[in-house]
């Protein structure tokens, strides 16, 4: 190519008079025995490179395209580098020839079916001139717009109006988290420099400005409610699940320095302890197989208990539908509301004293071999049943924690007694037994199971030993390791009935691990409130792709168990590059395309009937 320069040009526009300047790249060729000018690319409106470099570029830009041998290398910035490469690729992709793996079948998993149907293409090359460039990844954004065709979302965000420069911000925003990058701004370098997303969208990311993702999400946030709507229910005509199993329960996420603007940002109990940042709350409705059927967000304070009915409502969840809640919102109050409203409930007594009798109790095995024992205890009226519940992991763990908890406590104990003896220590009886009844406070209610005396002198004010008496009391975790009790009105369910849909619940809390270490849940950077919103509402959009795979990946009996994040690594390997070569005519074949498939991605194809080559075979001979 010979003679390749930018221009600035100038455009009007269609619909009224204002001039849009534009960059174009064109090439000086001769029609008709006359010199003319062809554009052969659109630079954009933000092309970067100052004017003064543009000759330097374009003679880089040959040189990447012709595959030619720099004799003198020439010092380029780093800005017109990187221009030069996204431009020669731009140019690569324009002049290419698309292999008839390109069009195949999404159904055609495999390479050797593909070369079967390819015609053969046999070129003379300089193999010492091989060169490897712009490697992106592939595997996870394969396996996300997979996802996305199944529920149709991209179709779904056209319907509502939305224009497709910021469809593809938004498919981007998702996706990027579902591939584990958290702020619109390590999405947007990613889309850059990382991804090959925009080649599987045909779409330029690395020209869509860091404003356009804001603003893409700000749009999504106006949808949100539709989309829940719509998109939401999609997995239940997929899958045909029923929605009579509802999950519930909440989490919190913080806010990265002060947030005066938003309203939600408040002050809380934070489930990562950080309680120098403001939070704000997320409540989630799931249906009995993961998939959320509402999301909400609340101030960061909100009490958990009390916005069940709120949830509920806004959900307009079936008056029949069985909730299964944590002990932290099964309060009395709630209990009743259900009961008053229709609902089935399915929640962890909050009673103190246990009890089990393994005379009356059911063995039930686990996932992983363990058993587990249930005694159903139905109450005189027949309004509630409890299942008392004893599993010998817990009483394991709550053993070992008993003896650390009662340990600390003897240690605390000893050294108070000892300090007795020495001089200008505490000895003053009110006192100590203010010592006394902090540690009882910091070791988890260990304190009740010891008799602790305190001896003192004939004056009764000043002590002069400690002594203590372990014992234990009927009903505690120290009494019956490894029993809980569950509380529900579903009264004529078996005990495996009862216990398995409360291990639903165990699933959620699973959810909630994906989104906080899996899917940029937290932090926040934002300082409005919608983009707040907006943010979490990506995130549980993310992870409703994220389950949809994962369900279909164990149709197929490929071990989900795993977390996410195992199964994004498996397939982030995986990536698109550019091979270029001398041929023997001292032209340059440029192939782009993907890796080949490792056996777990390619399993974890053939299991979606997923092409395994995304993006196809791009040939160029320049």
């Amino acid at each position: 190519m010979h003679h390749v320069y930018p221009s600035n040009s100038y455009q009007q526009l269609v619909h009224g008079r204002t001039l849009l300047h534009l960059s174009l790249l064109v090439t000086s060729q001769r029609v008709d025995g006359k010199p003319r000018q062809m554009t052969i690319l659109n630079l954009g409106r933000h092309f970067v490179v100052d004017q003064d470099l543009w000759a330097s570029l374009c003679v880089r830009i040959e040189q990447l395209l012709s595959h030619q041998v720099e004799l003198l290398p020439i010092e380029l910035p780093t800005t017109v580098e990187q221009a030069a490469q996204r431009i020669a690729a731009q140019l690569i992709e324009q002049r290419a020839v698309v292999s008839q793996t390109q069009i195949a079948d999404e159904g055609l998993s495999t390479p050797v079916e593909s070369a079967q149907t390819a015609p053969v293409d046999l070129q003379t090359v300089d193999v010492d001139s091989l060169e490897l460039t712009r490697p992106r990844t592939v595997g996870v954004e394969q396996l996300a717009l997979w996802a996305m065709r199944q529920l149709n979302f991209l179709d779904l965000l056209a319907q509502l109006g939305i224009n497709g420069a910021q469809t593809a911000a938004i498919a981007g925003s998702i996706i990027g988290r579902m591939a584990g990058v958290g702020s619109e701004l390590a999405t947007h370098n990613w889309l850059k420099k990382q991804s090959a997303l925009g080649e599987l969208l045909e779409v330029d990311y690395e020209s869509l400005p860091l404003m356009t993702l804001y603003r893409a999400a700000d749009g999504l946030w106006k949808h949100s409610a539709h989309i829940e709507q719509t998109l939401f229910t999609r997995p239940t005509d997929l899958f045909g699940f029923s929605t009579t199993i509802t999950l519930y329960d909440l989490t919190n996420t913080y806010f990265e320095g002060e947030v005066p603007h938003n309203t939600k940002a408040q002050r809380g109990r934070s489930k990562e302890k950080r309680t120098d940042c403001p939070l704000v709350t997320l409540g989630l409705v799931l249906d009995g197989s993961g998939f959320v059927r509402r999301s909400q967000t609340f101030a960061g304070n909100v009490s958990e208990a009390g916005i069940l009915e709120t949830l509920l409502q806004d959900l307009g969840a079936p008056q029949d539908a069985l909730v299964v809640m944590d002990a932290g919102i099964d309060t009395e109050a709630n209990i009743q509301w259900l009961r008053k409203t229709g609902y089935g409930y399915l929640v962890v007594s909050r009673e103190r004293s246990r009890q089990f009798n393994a005379d009356d109790a059911v063995s039930l095995l686990t996932a992983s071999d363990e058993t587990v024992r249930c005694q159903k205890v139905v109450d005189e009226d027949g309004q509630e049943v409890r299942l008392y519940c004893h599993s010998s992991g817990r009483e394991q763990k709550e053993q070992a924690m008993a003896e650390r908890f009662a340990s600390r406590f003897e240690a605390g104990l000893n050294a108070l007694n000892e300090g007795l003896q020495r001089p200008r220590t505490e000895k003053r009886p009110d006192k100590l037994w203010e010592r006394i009844g902090r540690l009882k406070q910091k070791q988890h209610g260990i304190g009740q199971h010891f008799q602790v005396d305190l001896q003192t002198d004939d004056s009764g004010e000043k002590a002069v030993s400690i002594t203590w008496q372990k014992h234990s009391v009927p009903g505690s975790y120290v009494d019956l390791p490894g029993v809980y009790c569950l509380r529900s009105n579903q009264t004529q369910w078996t005990e495996e009935e009862l216990w398995r849909t409360y291990m639903m619940l165990t699933d959620l809390e699973a959810v909630f691990r994906c989104f906080k270490s899996d899917l940029g849940f937290r932090p926040i950077f934002h300082h409005k409130e919608e983009r707040a919103d907006s943010h979490l509402f990506i995130t549980v959009l993310a992870y409703q792709l994220v389950q949809l795979i994962r369900r279909r990946l164990k149709e197929s009996d490929i071990n989900t168990n795993s977390s996410w994040r195992t199964l994004r690594e498996i397939m982030s390997t995986q990536c698109r590059v550019t091979a270029s070569f001398r041929r023997a005519d001292g032209k340059a074949l440029h192939v782009r395309k993907a890796t080949r498939a490792e056996p777990k991605q390619m399993a974890i194809y053939r299991a979606l009937k997923v092409n395994s080559a995304p993006g196809g075979i791009y040939k160029t001979i320049v």
